[in-house]
């Protein structure tokens, strides 16, 4: 790696005084009193010779050379790592790991169609048991406590995976499920897989009525008012509650044990909250539920013809139904109630994604990704490389074959976000194929890494290379034209609807997987707006100004962001900071002072960050966790952004990652710094603890 030279010693970011900027007492700007005090009244004594003064600066100089080396040393390494794990067509995929309700839900829609096999079990199972608690349950993230969804699952999983019931974990993971609130202090979602297995009644779940797809837009509860995810969940879910199919396990294999315990009060708990709207709404469930018993369904054809027609629909162009693991699964059950024999096209091309999505990671073990991430773990990749000063050929090609990658997949199809929005169709997905839901946030980071890209290399228009920026600057006009149409009227972004944010629709019974909408969120309007700057928009353009109104509405009082697909507010203030500056907001500017003293508050005595997932149910916990090599990165990459990459903060936080780096490139980190549902289902992208620490060393 070739570096310019100075006259002054450089750190990661820039030039520096010459002293000795690793020690502990420089970087808390320490000394020692009496030291002080006495050189003051002893100024000739204490006064350090020229040759002194000269050894000292000398040291530092030696000091720095080395944080240097290690720094080229560090770059070189992950560079050569991304390298090594790109694949031949110029994408990169990390695997997307999640916890153990996957397993699970997939061991229990193999045993419902009858399609177990010996080593699916024991891979399968093997994970879950090594994810149980000692204290018997199953959380959803590292360190977090028994969740009884994810447990009762697990414990139901097992045990239709011939576990013995009076085995220890089996023991204590009854008596973990127990302290949780026992079986009926389960999701929705759950419900619906006990049901399916004829552990509970179809009574004891929300009503989804089919009926529910014929309703118009503009109706307060119609499809297109859910978030995307929910949609593509809700439609096969409808199919399910209306055929309302069961395969009853043998008594061995159910769970009829975990509701022995439970008492009548237990049984009878409400699903939902307890205030006015939820508790209409559970009238509402319970009036179509009597109706629906009655067979009052003059609609039921109609609408059972028209889901199986929107799902069938949405299957083209897609890795699955909405490209992820719970619409896949509730599609292959949806086709099955209908009718459709196991060995159709349209059921095994649902199996057909739903086993796409097993990984290996050893030869004993299986574990269940939630969906494909190659976009988005692409355009991290790029943008990470094209921040490298004077990058090898090697390099220079890997970028250039992944950009043409990245182009290729443009979304150029008007799918569900149309309905809302005029647009030439654009944007990109987050999996390898899901074209009926393009997202903002890929889009934004695609933008960002092509534009990383084109000023790292400089693009000159010239043989292949003008070809290809002619496509580069056509697809990026187009995507920031999608995100501009796309914008919610607050000035904010959500990430795959405009205005999805009718509050009411969380007061369903069902709404209870806390994602029912998407509105717009901080770190996805800092994002969009580090995307605008990227290409060369500033502060005083429209859709610029709303985006910089709305972060500033939404900043909190100690000066943080909450993260929305991040965890948490260490995700959500560096991404604000990044847009905010990239548009042109003065690094002295309020927003981006309060947010950079919030992580400087929030920087641990090694120099690192860290923040858990349990930062979502309780605030107080915001920035506190085990420190991670990706929540530092955004730190420092934050501080970069701000100006202040030459601060003390920003300098330990490289030194962490510097240290903590292993001889391969890669680092340790086995925290869930990603967000699927806040407080419902977290994520760990393998390649975040890569990708961000090149993008804050570089």
């Amino acid at each position: 790696m070739e570096r310019r030279s100075t006259d002054a010693p450089m750190t990661l970011s820039g030039r520096i005084e010459t002293t000795s900027v690793w020690s502990s007492d420089s970087a808390n700007h320490r000394s020692d009193p009496k030291q002080r005090h006495d050189s003051v009244g002893k100024p000739t004594k204490q006064m350090a010779s020229q040759a002194e003064l000269s050894g000292r600066r000398a040291h530092a100089d030696n000091r720095l050379k080395v944080t240097e080396s290690l720094a080229d040393l560090a770059l070189q390494q992950t560079s050569q790592w991304f390298i090594n794990n790109q694949n031949a067509d110029g994408h990169w995929r990390g695997p997307l790991e999640g916890d153990t309700i996957l397993e699970s839900e997939y061991l229990l829609i193999c045993g419902w169609a009858g399609r177990l096999d010996q080593e699916t079990m024991i891979g399968c199972t093997k994970r879950i048991l090594a994810e149980q608690l000692p204290e018997g349950g199953w959380a959803i993230y590292p360190g977090g406590d028994a969740d009884p969804s994810a447990s009762v699952k697990a414990y139901l999983a097992l045990k239709m995976s011939g576990c013995d019931a009076d085995s220890e974990p089996m023991k204590r993971a009854r008596i973990a499920i127990a302290k949780a609130g026992g079986p009926w202090a389960v999701n929705s979602f759950t419900r619906f897989y006990l049901a399916l297995l004829g552990q509970i009644s179809y009574s004891d779940c929300p009503a989804v009525p089919p009926e529910m797809i014929l309703l118009p837009d503009w109706f307060p509860v119609s499809l297109h008012r859910v978030s995307a995810w929910s949609r593509t969940m809700i439609v096969p879910l409808s199919l399910i509650w209306s055929f309302k199919p069961v395969r009853t396990l043998p008594r061995d294999r159910g769970i009829q044990e975990l509701f022995a315990d439970c008492s009548y009060e237990m049984g009878n708990r409400p699903v939902g909250g307890n205030d006015a709207w939820s508790r209409f709404f559970r009238i509402i469930d319970s009036a179509i539920k009597l109706v629906d018993c009655l067979g009052f369904r003059p609609l039921r054809r109609r609408a059972v013809m028209a889901c199986r027609q929107w799902m069938l629909e949405r299957f083209q162009g897609s890795d699955g139904l909405g490209a992820i693991f719970p619409p896949i699964v509730w599609s292959i059950v949806a086709l099955r109630a209908m009718g459709c024999p196991d060995n159709s096209a349209e059921v095994s091309e649902c199996w057909k994604q739903l086993e796409g999505l097993l990984e290996r990671p050893d030869d004993e073990t299986i574990r269940v990704e939630p969906c494909r991430s190659p976009v988005w773990d692409t355009a991290i990749a790029v943008r990470g490389l094209a921040e490298i000063v004077s990058p090898s050929d090697t390099i220079s090609s890997s970028m250039s074959t992944a950009v043409d990658w990245l182009l290729a997949q443009e979304v150029r199809f008007a799918g569900d976000w149309s309905r809302r929005v005029q647009a030439v169709p654009s944007g990109w997905c987050f999996e390898y194929a899901n074209r009926y839901y393009p997202d903002v946030d890929d889009t934004a980071m695609v933008l960002i890494a092509i534009s990383s890209w084109m000023k790292q290399q400089n693009i000159v228009r010239k043989d292949h290379a003008g070809r290809r920026l002619s496509r580069v600057k056509k697809a990026t006009r187009r995507g920031i034209d999608w995100l501009t149409a796309m914008q919610n009227s607050d000035g904010g972004w959500g990430a795959f609807d405009r205005n999805n944010n009718h509050e009411l629709l969380c007061k369903v019974p069902f709404a209870d997987h806390n994602a029912m909408i998407d509105p717009s969120s901080p770190d996805l309007a800092g994002r969009v707006l580090e995307a605008f700057g990227s290409l060369g928009h500033r502060v005083g353009e429209p859709v610029v100004d709303r985006a910089i109104e709305y972060l500033r509405a939404t900043q909190e009082s100690d000066g943080s962001w909450f993260g929305r697909w991040g965890v948490n507010y260490i995700y959500g203030t560096w991404q604000a900071i990044e847009g905010l500056r990239a548009v042109g907001i003065s690094r002295d500017d309020p927003l981006v002072e309060r947010g950079i003293k919030w992580l400087q508050s929030k920087q641990q005595p090694n120099g690192a960050w860290g923040e858990s997932p349990a930062s979502y149910v309780d605030p107080s916990l915001k920035g506190v966790g085990e420190p991670t090599a990706s929540q530092t990165a955004w730190a420092v990459a934050a501080l970069v952004a701000a100006g202040e990459g030459n601060s003390s903060s920003a300098r330990r936080g490289v030194q962490w990652l510097l240290t903590t780096q292993r001889p391969d490139g890669d680092w340790n980190e086995t925290a869930f710094t990603g967000t699927g549902f806040p407080k419902v289902f977290y994520l760990r992208y393998h390649y975040y603890r890569i990708s961000f620490p090149l993008i804050a060393i570089a």
